[in-house]
């Protein structure tokens, strides 16, 4: 065995010295990928933190000029962690059936069948059968997978912390960046990148983990040390928020904190559906005044914190905001045309244009299908899977805080409400978000929309251990 381990290393330097002198450099990625692949077997665990660890910090080759549209190292994991999971699954046969059976389960397990038949009655099948198999290996290595974690309360810590602290990283390298433009709005577009694309999708992402960074500076209890830490997380990330110049996303935040107060005040059910009932006749029948005070809006986006929050319902002059409106209405006249099926999953970006009016273009439109999608989680689905598509993101929002509720009201233990309360105060910021922009598929977002997603089923089916008091955080917390 030792002869035979000697002369493969001798092999692989031989192989990778020749390579090297042709200018290929891949296989030098050969023995991480070995780490990783022996990682999975013999422990997952590990590989779990692996990659929630890098996702923060994850890389786009798009972004680079490889030629290649991935993100590193996450999204080669994601794929070999359903290839991991099909093979435990074929060779063990079974699976955890109330996990399966699970509402959340069972609304993406819908969800990804008509995302299949979407797919072959698309407009570009290639693109969308893409678009499926990441969506496939996204929710089997951040739900179906990622669930095995969430056993104990120490790992359910470290889901948090092992995804905040290279957050807070980033959070400081944008900051910088951004100082270099004075903190401009236009110098926040791009400061993030290459870490993050631009300044909507870093919103989103510190908006998700807002709920977490407050729990553990102000509700967890924590010795002095670790709560010292814990409050600079949360400052770093909330002024990282704050500065991103993210309208949508400062909304989000605001709807999630308004939720869990509506939670923690417990109010009545009968109450709360004649209060939501009430504003919306009231919405109703103001509409139309609304809508024309929204028109005599003409605050743009400025660099100016407060004129910028106004210019949030400025609907006649801000082109940010028209061309929202722009994509909207043509995913509308999309969906006009293909109510059933829609044009397939992704396709989007790629199938819009002719369904533009020139009266609604605004100087940021495009005919190329290269600067986004439909701006909205809804109204994307719509036109590209059509009215299922839009009907089983309802249902999965639903479900998820259902289950979330549920866990909050009939839990016994305080730390499982806290954690409940986290996870789906996260997904409110992201669901809310999603009325103006979509990132599910962004390996930074999905993983904690969908690990999220997890942990509270995983809180519901009463699977976590709360008897252990520790308050241990990773490693490079305790130091």
């Amino acid at each position: 065995m030792r002869s035979l381990v000697i002369g493969l290393a001798v092999l692989f330097v031989l192989a990778n010295t020749f390579l090297l002198t042709q200018e290929f450099y891949w296989l030098n990625l050969l023995p991480l990928a070995a780490a990783i692949v022996g990682a999975a077997f013999f422990s997952l665990d590990k590989l779990l933190y692996f990659l929630i660890f890098f996702t923060p910090i994850s890389l786009s080759l798009e972004e680079l000029d490889l030629g290649v549209s991935i993100s590193v190292p996450t999204e080669p994991l994601f794929f070999g962690i359903l290839l991991l999971f099909l093979l435990k699954f074929l060779q063990e046969g079974t699976f955890d059936r109330a996990f399966l059976k699970h509402p959340i389960t069972v609304v993406i397990g819908l969800q990804l069948l008509w995302m299949f038949v979407t797919s072959i009655t698309s407009e570009i099948p290639l693109v969308s059968f893409k678009y499926f198999v990441a969506r496939l290996w996204s929710v089997a290595a951040l739900y179906m997978v990622m669930s095995r974690l969430f056993t104990t309360e120490k790992k359910l810590r470290r889901f948090f912390w092992y995804y905040m602290l290279p957050l807070c990283g980033v959070v400081i390298y944008t900051t910088l960046q951004h100082a270099e433009g004075n903190f401009s709005k236009t110098a926040s577009i791009m400061a993030s990148y290459p870490f993050i694309k631009e300044h909507t999708a870093y919103g989103a992402i510190l908006a998700l983990y807002a709920p977490a960074a407050i729990a553990f500076a102000f509700v967890s209890k924590e010795n002095i040390n670790r709560k010292a830490l814990a409050i600079a997380v949360f400052i770093v990330l909330f002024g990282g928020l704050i500065l991103s110049y993210t309208r949508a996303a400062w909304v989000s935040v605001i709807a999630a904190g308004l939720v869990a107060l509506v939670m923690y005040i417990r109010i009545n059910k009968l109450v709360f559906w004649g209060l939501t009932t009430t504003f919306a006749i009231i919405l109703a029948i103001n509409l139309q005044p609304l809508l024309n005070s929204l028109e005599k809006n003409n605050q743009d986006s400025s660099d100016n914190l407060g004129e910028h929050v106004e210019s949030i319902s400025n609907i006649s002059t801000d082109a940010s905001n028209l061309e929202r409106i722009n994509r909207w209405k043509s995913a509308m006249r999309m969906f006009n045309e293909r109510p059933l099926v829609g044009f397939g999953p992704g396709t989007y970006q790629f199938t819009y244009a002719p369904y533009q009016k020139p009266n609604e273009k605004t100087i940021i439109s495009t005919n190329n299908g290269d600067v986004g999608n439909a701006h909205s989680e809804y109204i994307g689905p719509l036109a590209e899977q059509g009215v299922l598509g839009l009907l089983f993101t309802l249902l999965l929002v639903y479900q998820m805080l259902r289950t979330g509720i549920r866990v909050y009201y009939r839990s016994s233990s305080k730390k499982a409400r806290m954690y409940a309360l986290v996870a789906m105060c996260g997904l409110v910021t992201y669901w809310v978000h999603g009325f103006l922009n979509n990132f599910l598929d962004n390996d930074k977002t999905s993983l904690a929309v969908w690990g999220f997603s997890a942990l509270l089923l995983m809180l519901d089916l009463k699977r976590v251990d709360f008897e252990d008091e520790s308050q241990e955080l990773p490693s490079a917390v305790n130091t």
